[in-house]
């Protein structure tokens, strides 16, 4: 009895043997699947198993490297520290500052936080100008956001040296061509790159990003300390501006009483009419020299209205308690190092100019390596399902490699310029950090010779405007006793002016030169000081609003 042959199944088009045009797996291959039969025996460990188990390890590598946490958060993130490259001199600093200051440095001073300095004022209003200046701040806020772009770029610098795992799904239905049934094709898997970083060009690109958040940190600080600087500056010129409104409108008075009394006179015969006309253009001039002064201090409302964000009647009413009360803000002196260094080194700006240095020199690093091969491993792990004609077929598809080196070997030239540009960059970025030091140490002892010129010169000046002032006051009763002329009365009262307007304007510039001395020496920042919060909820907000 013979047997007849085993029925053939509907041909499909996912028989064995070449695949139909426009079917593959979920990879792009041509997919031969095994009969329904044989899929069922069993079979023994499979070669392809440490091949799989890599490919896993690697997924599971990329997905953590996902999960890490990010740098946000309201209390913000550690420290940024530099990295470290021979490049950059660890004694760049010392090299650059000099030995010694060649300013006299202020006597019995207080090693005061500085944090807390503008607290110590005792000047109420001045620290809340101060906190909201720096709310309000547009510098500020755009150093703000050079420290998230700063912390975004160093995520995908470092994102460079780990493996990428990518997700694919697709489905096809379709009849190729005239002998094949309909059919139905599914397929997902994940593919996976890593370039494998033999000579450190992605590395030396994270460090060159990492080295750019610290400078963003460093000038976030120093955008703040300015603000602040420059917010304490134009309120304690407006309470000069104030003292010196009284002293003129006291004068204007003085000048005003003067031609009423000498009008009488005139009428009277007893004065010529020169004088009376000398008289009523000294109160006219008076007037002028009140309006004046009245107009500079409105500017500098205004200014502070521009600063804080406050409406400018609101700034007013802050104001009016303590107004042309220039003797009220009194700085704690501050201590200054006696070697130069140490004090340069809190200095935010020098810090920032520090960082770029670093991040020029890996920048010059990665350009280098750029022109050594390149080697980078890629694998896909999937499954697939294939049905039609009523029968369905399934199975995993891997692949592990190629393994893809890339040597350059023409370019026109165009790495070589790469790095010798990224060279160029670094040796400016050397210079600049080396004139930025000079800058410094000019700043600090410009304020160390302003500050100690204001206090050589305070007493002198307080007893020339006492003196002139009681020389005024003998020189007006004698002119209204007929013992003085009208022009010795108008001299007198110009130089009493003069003197109580120098001396106004020294107690300003004293405090200017302890706010100029605060914003040299870097305003309290520290290398230890944590980064700006981050807008916002932190790292899961921003993750989740992407």
């Amino acid at each position: 009895m013979s047997t007849s042959p085993p029925a053939r199944l509907p041909r499909t088009p996912f028989d064995a043997g070449p695949l139909s045009p426009g079917f593959a797996d979920g990879h792009g291959n041509p997919f031969t699947p095994q009969h329904p039969d044989r899929r069922a025996r069993p079979q023994g460990p499979r070669p392809h198993a440490a091949a799989l188990a890599a490919l896993a390890a690697t997924a599971l590598v990329t997905l953590s490297g996902c999960a890490t946490p990010g740098g946000g958060g309201s209390a913000g993130p550690a420290p940024v520290a530099l990295p470290v490259t021979p490049a950059v001199p660890a004694q760049s600093l010392v090299a650059a500052a000099p030995a010694a200051w060649q300013a006299p440095r202020p006597h019995q001073g207080d090693a005061v936080e500085l944090q807390r300095w503008w607290a110590r004022f005792d000047d109420p209003v001045l620290s809340e100008l101060i906190e909201r200046s720096q709310a309000a701040s547009p510098t500020l806020s755009s150093a703000r956001a050079r420290v998230e772009q700063a912390r975004a770029t160093v995520t995908a610098a470092g994102a460079a040296l780990g493996p990428t795992l990518d997700g694919t799904a697709s489905a096809l239905r379709g009849k190729p061509d005239l002998q094949t049934r309909s059919g139905l094709s599914l397929s997902a898997g994940v593919q996976a790159g890593w370039e494998l970083d033999l000579f450190g060009a992605n590395r030396a690109g994270q460090q060159a990003a990492q080295a750019r958040l610290a400078g963003a940190t460093a000038g976030w600080h120093d955008a703040r300390v300015s603000v602040a600087a420059e917010t304490g500056a134009t309120y304690l010129q407006l309470r000069a501006c104030e003292a010196q409104v009284q002293m003129s409108e006291a004068d204007a008075a003085s000048r005003a009483e003067t031609a009423r009394l000498t009008g009488l006179a005139e009428q009277a015969g007893l004065q010529s009419p020169s004088a009376a006309a000398l008289a009523r253009a000294s109160a006219a001039q008076g007037r002028t020299l009140l309006t004046a002064q009245r107009t500079r201090c409105d500017s500098l409302a205004k200014a502070l209205v521009s600063l804080t964000a406050l409406d400018e009647p609101a700034l007013r009413s802050r104001l009016a308690p303590g107004q042309a009360r220039l003797s009220t803000p009194q700085p704690v002196a501050l201590s200054v190092a006696a070697v130069p260094a140490e004090l340069l080194r809190q200095r935010p700006d020098l810090r920032s100019a520090e960082a770029e240095w670093v991040a020029a020199a890996f920048d010059r690093d990665q350009a280098a390596a750029q022109r050594l091969p390149q080697v980078r491993l890629s694998g896909a792990i999937g499954a697939t399902r294939l049905s039609g004609g009523g029968d369905s077929v399934s199975g995993a598809t891997w692949t592990l490699g190629p393994v893809t080196v890339t040597l350059p070997i023409f370019d026109g030239g165009r790495r070589q310029a790469q790095t010798d540009a990224a060279q160029a960059r670094l040796d400016d970025a050397a210079r600049q950090f080396a004139g930025r030091v000079r800058e410094a140490t000019r700043e600090v002892e410009n304020a160390l010779l302003q500050l100690r010129s204001a206090e050589e010169r305070s007493g002198d000046a307080q007893a020339a405007a006492r003196d002139f002032e009681l020389s005024f006051r003998a020189a007006e009763a004698r002119q209204r006793g007929g013992l003085a002329s009208l022009f010795e009365l108008e001299d007198a009262r110009r130089t009493a002016v003069a003197a109580n307007s120098a001396l106004i304007d020294l107690q300003r510039e004293r405090l200017a030169a302890w706010i100029d001395l605060y914003r040299a020496v870097g305003g309290g920042w520290t290398l230890d000081e944590p980064l700006p919060p981050v807008a916002g909820a932190g790292a899961g907000a921003r993750a989740a609003a992407r």
